[in-house]
């Protein structure tokens, strides 16, 4: 985004997708959208088995339907969270406002910190009750690749999830540039161009 002032282009102008598509955190956003569906599509496509000679299905790790419950739930929340951010990026160049952008920025970073986190505990978790389980709770070792899948989804996502907030203070830091340059100098254009 040529010209543009602290992560967006001109204020108010015109949508382009071509340049959205391209910056950094959209992109990881699209990935981070991609790993939480193949970690809660895993979870509920297979991560439920019965024993041969049990009707009842158990979450594949360790029978722990927490485990289950919270990988679906993280990935199912985190996929809705992309769409929500990818729209407000979207919307992003279309705000004028110093101090809007700001609080956008900062429930940016305060989102992507609390879903590394959220990630990194369902990495923890899945993992804990993955190594836990019992072959004879699985004799036929079914849905064992959906349940990796899903544990190795979750440690990539904390590395998405972390650079997306890495990227938003960045954006901060350029905010907070606009808002003092704007204070010294206020009768003087605006950065924006």
């Amino acid at each position: 985004m040529d010209g543009g002032a602290f992560g967006a282009g001109k204020a108010g102008g015109a949508f382009d997708p071509q340049a959205f598509i391209r910056q950094p955190q959209t992109i990881l956003r699209f990935v981070s959208w991609v790993f939480s569906i193949v970690v809660f599509g895993s979870i509920v496509n297979e991560g439920y088995v019965n024993r041969v000679d049990e009707v009842e299905e158990h979450c594949i790790f360790n029978r722990n339907h927490n485990a289950c419950n919270y990988g679906i739930t993280v990935g199912v929340l985190a996929f809705l969270s992309c769409l929500l951010y990818l729209a407000l990026d979207a919307y992003f160049p279309q705000i004028s406002s110093v101090k809007d952008r700001k609080k956008a920025v900062l429930s940016d970073i305060g989102v992507s910190a609390f879903w590394a986190f959220l990630w990194f505990v369902g990495f923890c978790f899945l993992t804990n009750q993955w190594q836990a389980s019992k072959p004879e709770d699985n004799p036929l070792n079914e849905g064992g690749d959906a349940a990796r899948a899903a544990i190795t989804f979750s440690f990539f996502s904390i590395f998405t999830w972390g650079s997306l907030a890495f990227l938003a203070f960045r954006r901060l830091g350029d905010i907070n540039f606009q808002e003092e340059y704007n204070t010294l100098f206020p009768n003087s254009p605006s950065l924006l161009p």
